[in-house]
């Protein structure tokens, strides 16, 4: 029977050839697409998700008001981890972690830079990253000991066995390879290819035992059986209670959030985490599951509207005593097979897109073709394709009465109203919603980049002040100038596209106690800062400790800053901090050095006497890009011999604050494509079948005088109606959705109608061509053919 079922399957398949290639290339793009989205949401919710101990790792937070609201973050003080360790007994180990540390390493004759990180001996106990070589418990147990991922040990010793071996950091400590680490799976929010021991960190002076000095990550394994919720009870008040004296702590709450959730749950409202990257998870869900349905609307529309040519065959079965369910099992069993053959078609697919796939959503994917699962998987998706499409065309063939069929009254519905006009609104509704997304996430990209940053970024460049570069600043700065390769040049805390310091605590003239509590981003300048940056003053004069000495103590205020402060006259203004009394001199235009799609923060660039971390330079205009910078490698080269000489571009890095955005707004506008192409194709599929079934009523009008234009507007009319419902239905679905999307950024667009009414006319146009194709084709027809068997 099985085999029957098959062979009748495949029969109607090689008979209908055109329509079956219809519904298997509609199918095998659906499939396609939905596997691509597939892979990448399993990439996101995996993230992190292999940890032994997953279940009982915890992030340490903390939560306080920040400018009259709650607000969270991860960030912790130095003491905190030691402190959870040694007095609370539901703690079985508690590990600092600081990222992003760039020491020189020197190996022989092979010197390079990469990207490390800093953590407590626990790490490994706490975290499962196998180790290839060395004891994991021992690993960062000394000082001087180092481990190293498998690629950068490669990289440094070759084939040699890197164990016990020697690396030179920022050529005055020498560190022990104590381990080799497997390196770091793609599904991990921690990115370093090297670590070093905590106790380094604090061997250099880089650590404090302050509480109120946030600037690293914690970790805490609970021992089993622990409750969070207890644990955060008692620990809610830890910073408050060592900062009692502290007016400014009374509100400072410490909780903590579970690891597994950190990656998908970085989004904090009020306080707690509530969204973040599930967000678009979530939303490429709902996608791909959207693109599969629509293309398994193919395959019912095309089944029943084709009914008829089917309806003696299940006629004829029925009076030789076929039963429903028999019936309805042929149907399924033809719907996945036909599933089966475009699951073929969708891996191929897939294998060829998924290199510039990855490349799209900058994460490595691939297929696991040696895992069981993948294919236990697969059969699942292929079965649940297939009874999708094919359940309803399935029960709708196997209902119809026998009688009624073999005496050639059977009539498929031409009801105003009927599932396969149902199922093409729902179709198009999809694909017009996801059109509608992608033209207003492009507008919000639009809006941000053609908002003015406040600065010039045009020819500025900036480096990573290592090695040498703070000692010969002065060198370096004068030699860039006079050497023709730049025409000016600063240093600052960090480059004019980052936050790295904020702080509170400050006082100032005519500030209360209540201002405390202001938080100020933290900048840095000894001169030039607004010649170099390009930043706009406002009132009063830039930072220069060369022409006024006593500028070491020197400010500029941001507008906001100076709003906040409530200052009649900033620049007689004075400000207290880190027990150092500054003085405005200036206040600069709002610039944007964080996210530009939200408000400007207030700001304070300090003078000298506070600390630097990059050094700015504006090329000179008058050579060309690469003159200017092959004379500043030479300089570095010089004055920091040891050390590479590593520039970006500010405006380069400027851009990539738009990248999420855009990657958001490339996949909507792939799906939507790609949705579009499948109901179009759908589409075509239908008109076509309708202008076989009309073949002679389109002979009787020609004859009776009717006009080509006549009879394609009355063949793509029905379908035009369709396509203009689902604009209806979607437009108000798309604004709702669309607007709680916005609502994630404070600098926004509003949504007009022309969004509107540009995506219906254009899914307009391409649905009248796709149909008019085969209207017009019907109408040209010679009605003699037609009308000739009459």
């Amino acid at each position: 029977m099985i085999k029957n079922y098959f062979k009748t399957a495949w029969r109607n398949l090689v008979r209908n050839k055109a329509y079956s290639l219809i519904n298997i290339l509609g199918l095998s793009i659906g499939m396609a697409a939905c596997m691509l989205i597939i892979l990448w949401v399993q990439n996101q919710v995996s993230h992190d998700q292999f940890h032994k101990n997953l279940d009982r790792i915890y992030v340490v937070n903390n939560r306080d008001m920040n400018d009259g609201v709650k607000f969270a973050w991860a960030w912790t003080p130095n003491i905190m981890g030691p402190t959870l360790k040694k007095d609370y007994p539901e703690v079985a180990d508690a590990v600092r972690y600081s990222e992003g540390q760039r020491f020189l390493f020197t190996v022989g004759e092979k010197k390079m830079v990469p990207s490390g990180a800093f953590a407590d001996p626990g790490f490994f106990s706490v975290f499962s990253f196998p180790l290839l070589r060395g004891e994991a418990k021992n690993a960062l147990k000394e000082v001087y000991n180092i481990v190293l991922t498998e690629k950068l040990a490669r990289s440094l010793f070759g084939t040699d066995d890197p164990m016990g071996k020697i690396v030179k950091l920022d050529s005055t400590d020498h560190f022990r390879v104590t381990g080799v680490l497997k390196n770091l799976p793609d599904n991990t929010a921690f990115d370093f290819a090297y670590l070093l021991p905590w106790a380094y960190k604090d061997k250099l002076g880089w650590t404090d035992s302050s509480w109120g000095n946030n600037g690293l990550n914690t970790y805490v394994l609970l021992k089993p059986g622990a409750s969070q919720a207890v644990f955060d009870q008692k620990i809610n008040k830890i910073t408050t209670n060592h900062l009692s004296e502290n007016p400014l702590y009374k509100n400072r709450e410490v909780f903590t959030q579970p690891f597994k959730d950190q990656w998908l749950y970085s989004k904090q409202e009020n306080g707690r985490y509530t969204g973040g990257r599930i967000d678009m998870v979530r939303m490429f869900t709902a996608i791909a599951t959207l693109i599969l349905i629509i293309a398994c609307i193919n395959f019912m529309n095309l089944s029943t509207a084709r009914s008829e040519k089917r309806a003696k065959e299940v006629g004829i079965r029925k009076v030789v005593g076929a039963q429903k369910k028999g019936l309805v099992a042929q149907f399924i069993g033809e719907s996945v097979l036909l599933s089966g053959i475009a699951f073929l078609f969708a891996l191929t697919i897939v294998i060829i897109s998924l290199p510039g796939f990855s490349a799209l959503v900058d994460q490595p994917l691939h297929l696991p073709f040696t895992n069981p699962l993948f294919w236990a998987a697969a059969l699942a998706f292929i079965f649940f394709s297939g009874l999708l499409a094919g359940s309803y065309p399935a029960f709708y063939l196997s209902s119809f009465n026998p009688v009624k069929v073999l005496k050639g009254f059977f009539k498929s519905s031409t009801a105003a109203v009927n599932p396969r006009k149902i199922l093409v609104v729902i179709q198009f509704t999809f694909a017009v919603l996801l059109i509608i997304s992608t033209f207003i996430v492009m507008q919000q990209i639009r809006h941000a980049q053609a908002r003015d940053n406040g600065y010039d970024a045009r020819n500025l460049v900036f480096v990573t002040m290592n090695g040498a570069v703070e000692r010969n600043y002065k060198l370096i700065r004068n030699e860039l100038i006079s050497r023709g390769a730049a025409v000016s040049v600063t240093k600052s805390m960090s480059p004019i596209t980052e936050r790295y310091s904020d702080s509170w605590n400050f006082t100032w003239t005519g500030g209360t106690e209540e201002d405390k509590k202001v938080d100020f981003v933290r900048m840095a300048s000894d001169a030039d800062f607004v010649k170099t940056l390009g930043t706009r003053l406002v009132m009063g004069r830039d930072i220069d400790i060369y022409k006024y000495p006593g500028d070491s103590t020197a400010i500029l205020l941001n507008e906001t800053a100076a709003k906040v402060m409530h200052l009649k006259d900033p620049l007689t203004a004075t400000l207290k901090a880190d027990d150092i009394e500054w003085r405005v001199v200036g206040v600069v235009k709002d610039f944007i050095y964080q996210s530009p799609y939200e408000k400007v923060q207030q700001l304070i660039v300090f003078g000298p006497k506070s600390w630097f971390n990059t050094l700015h330079f504006k090329l000179n205009p008058a050579n060309s890009t690469q003159k200017n910078l092959d004379i500043a490698a030479g300089i570095f080269k010089q004055f920091n011999p040891e050390y590479p000489f590593d520039y970006k571009f500010v405006d380069a890095e400027y851009a990539r604050k738009f990248k999420e955005e855009q990657k958001t707004g490339t996949m909507a506008a792939l799906f939507a494509g790609l949705t579009i192409f499948i109901s179009c194709l759908g589409l075509f599929a239908l008109s076509t079948y309708m202008a076989e079934t009309r073949i002679k009523e389109i002979g009787v009008r020609k004859v009776l005088g009717a006009s080509v234009f006549h009879i394609t507007s009355l063949l793509s009319a029905s379908f035009l109606k369709l396509v203009i419902i689902s604009c209806v239905v979607a437009s108000p679905i798309a604004w709702f959705v669309m607007s709680n999307w916005l609502k994630n950024y404070q600098y926004r667009i509003s949504i007009g109608w022309p969004v509107f009414a540009g995506t219906a006319l254009l899914v307009m146009v391409i649905a009248l061509a796709t149909i008019s194709f085969q209207s017009v084709r019907a109408a040209l027809a010679n009605p003699v053919k037609a009308l000739r068997s009459e």
